[in-house]
Parts: structure tokens; sequence; C-alpha cells
């Protein structure tokens, strides 16, 4: 086989980004270099483990990857891995115990959207950027559409807001059904609508707690991406590269984070961030 491209180095998640059309594009970071993977589609691709892994923070050489990525010891000491970046509505940044204060400020102490997304089924969810209406969140959990639906103030106000609306929506993407398929279409405007009234007392009890500006609705129109896949498994295999260190074959598509190849097989590739691997497409 002869490969046109062949990077070493150890591998983040991948870069997201949509054009006007709202397709979805995706470059995996290996080492200090960028592999264009939507025009990897259709390609032989081969990804070899050489058992090594370091920490995506501190770089540091670690037998286990933790959260996806770091070691042990930034594990328990970075704010950003710590329990409340899960259940934002656990945040604990005003009673002083923030790991890294500063960090807190830059990410927690700021605007953050609720929204609704169609991964499958429809689910809530909270980003905090939206850039060109398009959320880089949206596209890592694979939704064909998304609606921001509120603006808050903090990421506290996100997850308590979010919690009230977890009674009536699933907030957790079915990872396996969203690779199974596109989504069939559904009425977001119509969803948000009827569970804005559901929650509308909730709502009004954090903004009496939070302040009156705490929460504020989003006139947004819904987003349909699409997504580079030419065929989606019927029976989904997933390759572990702690098991199988090596993989091949033809990329017939990438959606979420995860990378389709023949004979159903299916890799989530910000699982293995700080992986040392070798990755070729032919």
């Amino acid at each position: 086989m002869v490969f046109m491209t062949l990077l070493v180095g150890n591998v983040r998640k991948m870069r997201v980004r949509t054009d006007a059309a709202h397709k979805a594009h995706y470059q995996l970071p290996v080492g200090d270099e960028l592999i264009d993977m939507n025009a990897a589609v259709g390609h032989q691709i081969e990804v070899t483990f050489d058992g090594n892994i370091h920490c995506v923070h501190c770089n540091t050489k670690t037998k286990k990857s933790f959260n996806q990525g770091y070691c042990y010891r930034c594990l328990i000491t970075l704010a950003q891995c710590d329990s409340c970046i899960i259940k934002p509505e656990k945040c604990h940044y005003h009673e002083g115990t923030c790991r890294e204060p500063q960090w807190g400020e830059e990410n927690c102490m700021q605007d953050h959207f609720v929204y609704l997304a169609n991964t499958g089924t429809v689910k809530v969810g909270i980003t905090r950027h939206v850039t060109d209406g398009v959320s880089s969140r949206w596209i890592d959990q694979g939704a064909t559409q998304a609606l921001p639906i509120l603006r808050v103030k903090n990421r506290l106000v996100s997850g308590l807001v979010e919690s009230v609306f977890k009674a009536h929506i699933a907030d957790k993407t079915n990872w396996r059904t969203m690779l199974k398929g596109d989504a069939s279409g559904v009425d977001l405007l119509a969803q948000r609508d009827q569970l804005l009234e559901l929650v509308q007392n909730d709502i009004k009890a954090i903004s009496d707690t939070h302040g009156l500006q705490s929460v504020q609705t989003v006139n947004a129109k819904p987003f349909a991406i699409s997504y580079p896949v030419t065929a989606y498994p019927t029976k989904i295999k997933s390759i572990n590269l702690d098991k199988d260190m090596q993989f091949g074959g033809e990329l017939q598509g990438i959606k979420g984070q995860y990378l389709l190849l023949d004979g159903d097989r299916v890799i989530n590739m910000r699982k293995y961030a700080g992986y040392h691997l070798s990755v070729a497409v032919s």
C-alpha cells in the first residue's frame, strides 16, 4: 500500500468547524500537524498505537489516561477535571473553593447557552461557545439539528436550568443510536415552546435567586448539521486501542468524534487523546 499521508505523534480530539452550508469539517491533530479527515473519507486509513501516552495538559508520560487524556495528577488538581464540569449545577466557585479561580473566571463565570439538540432523540445541553450560531459541542455530539433556547449568566446557572429540563427530557446522547444514521427531523421550535411552558415556574425561581437577567430567552432558528459519511454501520463494533493496538480499513465517515470504518467498526478518537499514534492515509 502506498501512503499519501503519514504522521506520528500524540493525538488530540478532532478539531471541528462547519462551513456555510453547516457541514461538519474535521482535522485530527497528530503531534504538531493536522490531518484533513474529511479528505480522508473514502480512503484507506491505518492507525498504530505504540503504547505511549502523554497527558494532554502537562505532557507527562502516564500509564493510564483519565477523563479523555489527563494524567492522574491533573485529574485531581485541574478545575477543568473537577466533577462540577460534568455536573455544572454543583459549581462551587462562589464558595471560594474552585481549584483554579482564574480558570473559573475565564470559563465558568461567563455566559452559557442552554440548547436542544437532535442526536437520535432530542436532548438538552449547555455550551459556552456559539460561533456563527453553531457550537462545536453540537458537532462533537453528532447532532443533526440544534437550537439555542436560553442564555444564562454563568455555568452554575446553566446547570441549574439544565437540571429542571432534565425532569422532562434526556441530557445524554445515545452514541450507538447517533452512529446508525441521521436522525429523523423534529420540530425543535415546538419542542422548545412545550418545554419552556413546563419549566416556567422553575426558571422563575432560578431568576428570583440569581437575578432577573440571569436567564434570558434566545430568539434563534434551528440549525441543521450534516456530516461527511458515505455509509453508516448497521451493527456497531467498537475499536479499543488498549486491547487492539492497530486498526486499518476504509474510512467511511466521521460523526461526533467517531471514525466510521468498513466492517461496521467505529472508534471514538476523543477517548484516545494523548495516545502516541502513527496515522497513515492512502
